[in-house]
């Protein structure tokens, strides 16, 4: 039987996706149909929550940041197995199995929550299911998402030229896939109920895992296990490690199931890792690293805990976003009513249109030594996030003769932020393997992942400062609304624009501190 390489494929043993491997192909799919099951019930969580189940806001955003800072967090133990035991494929599919079982559990609604005798009564069986079904996408997502992008880099040798080119058409089918779930599943679930919504997203899911294992045969040996023996060995429970880490796989779905219907649980978890990690990280940079290392180290720090501010802006568009287009803005755009939830495509909608222009760009000025440094880019990503509350606070400032708020806005909005996420988001994970010391690369793409989920839970807590009551999931008085949005939204925009001034002024002392490194 012949033997496949797992560390240098043949770069042109396989042409028959636009001249890239069929292996792309497979995980191209793959990925756009789990982000399209993600994206798809993204933005109609909230929602949901509020107008369905009659969750107040507070508790509604709670629940949407304990999910999503432990999706943002799971990435990181679910790579981790990958690599040392179970290889990417097993882990994809395991991975997979999770998320269509969480995703069809979501379309299981219940009986709508109704105020009666001064309290409200809700399904609790019903949202036991939904807990359960979250915590299934949590730790789904965390077995596959880190995985399968770990594949498409094996598909490619380390010198094949086409390597950059197929992860941006990988790229652009995570756009395809949260840009049409996100117009399809929110017209579904708030046009027709809520179970179409999700339900729709669950299909896309069941839809993807089929494709990754029909797909198997192009993906040329690169993610088996690196040691099949391995998995065969006992653990200390008696079986064998494979089947040990599909039950401790079970077992953080039932502790993320309890952990998402205690508030305080993801917070508190939260802050005991994020100071653990920084104490770490202190001691390190002050006994084990050269004045080099040292210095690139503390920028490193400081990039990675400006992207908490960032992050924590832009996250807003599954939260306070979504509820200021449901309840004060007119979501007429040339002639088409959308739902609130439909707004969320405008991210990948941009991304689509301003990516190609913003790697062309940095490429132009690179030419000419006028690229921005990292921190500048930073700074220039997180001024942007700001401004795009700027916009809705104009919008807000001159409503429509109905007292709602045009919708270009909201579009104004979202092109801020993307084009900020355009200079942030891709130098970032190339900084920390930059200027991390390489002993702990992995521990800083850790550190990088952590303060992505931490801001997710600061997200929550932000959009808090404008919750506002409602009476069976509808807004009474939309002037007050419309304030309480304004007022939080103009705090947003200064609190961007603050942090991006700041990190401009450090710029220069952050760039020597760097030492060479761009």
């Amino acid at each position: 039987m012949a033997t496949v390489s797992i560390n240098s494929p043949d770069p042109g043993s396989d042409t028959g996706f636009f001249g890239h491997p069929r292996g792309l192909l497979v995980c191209f799919t793959t990925e756009m149909w789990e982000r399209f099951s993600f994206y798809g019930m993204k933005y109609l969580l909230l929602l949901y929550l509020t107008k369905y189940h009659l969750f107040s806001d507070s508790a509604g955003l709670e629940v949407l940041g304990s999910y999503a800072a432990l999706v943002y967090a799971m990435p990181v133990i679910g790579g981790l197995l990958a690599d040392r035991y179970l290889g990417m494929r097993k882990a994809v599919v395991f991975g997979g199995i999770l998320l269509v079982l969480g995703h069809l559990g979501m379309a299981l609604e219940g009986e709508q929550a109704r105020s009666e005798g001064g309290g409200i009564l809700r399904d609790e069986g019903a949202l036991q299911v939904f807990y359960l079904s979250l915590a299934l996408i949590v730790i789904g997502v965390g077995f596959l998402k880190p995985n399968i992008s770990t594949i498409v880099g094996r598909l490619y040798s380390q010198d094949d030229p086409r390597r950059d080119a197929g992860f941006t058409l990988f790229y652009m089918g995570i756009n395809l896939g949260a840009f049409t779930a996100t117009l399809l599943c929110g017209y579904l679930g708030e046009t027709f109920g809520w179970r179409y919504g999700f339900g729709l997203a669950g299909i896309g899911m069941l839809v993807g895992l089929a494709t990754f294992l029909y797909g198997q045969r192009h993906l040329q040996g690169q993610a088996e296990p690196h040691d099949p023996a391995l998995l065969q060995e006992k653990s200390l429970l008696g079986i064998s490690k494979e089947f040990t880490i599909y039950l401790c796989g079970l077992l953080a779905v039932g502790a993320a199931w309890q952990m998402l219907q205690f508030h305080g649980a993801v917070g508190s978890l939260l802050h005991i890792m994020s100071v653990v990690v920084l104490l770490g990280l202190g001691w390190f940079i002050a006994a084990r690293c050269t004045p080099v290392e040292r210095s690139r180290m503390i920028v490193l720090v400081i990039l990675t805990m400006s992207t908490v501010v960032f992050w924590a802006l832009f996250e807003q568009s599954a939260a306070s976003m979504t509820l200021f287009a449901d309840r004060v803005m007119d979501r007429n755009i040339l002639g088409f009513e959308l739902t609130a939830s439909q707004f969320g495509a405008m991210n990948a909608f941009f991304i689509f249109l301003f990516a190609p222009v913003f790697a062309w760009l940095w490429t132009y000025l690179g030419r000419r030594g006028l690229e921005p440094s990292t921190p500048v880019k930073f700074a220039l990503g997180i001024a942007q996030a700001g401004l795009g509350f700027g916009a809705l606070v104009i919008g807000a400032a001159s409503p429509l003769e109905t007292g709602l708020v045009a919708a270009y806005w909201m579009v104004l909005a979202y092109l801020l932020h993307t084009t900020g996420e355009l200079c942030l988001s891709p130098v970032g994970l190339s900084a920390v393997t930059k200027l991390a010391v390489p002993s702990v690369v992995g521990v800083m793409m850790g550190s990088w992942f952590l303060a992505t989920a931490y801001s997710e839970f600061v997200a929550v807590q932000l959009a808090k400062l404008a919750a506002i009551d409602t009476v069976d999931g509808a807004v009474a008085d939309i002037a007050s609304a419309l304030s309480g949005y304004t007022q939080l939204f103009t705090d947003l925009c200064y609190t961007g624009m603050g942090v991006a001034a700041l990190l401009m002024l450090l710029s220069p002392v952050l760039k020597k501190m760097m030492h060479g490194i761009h």
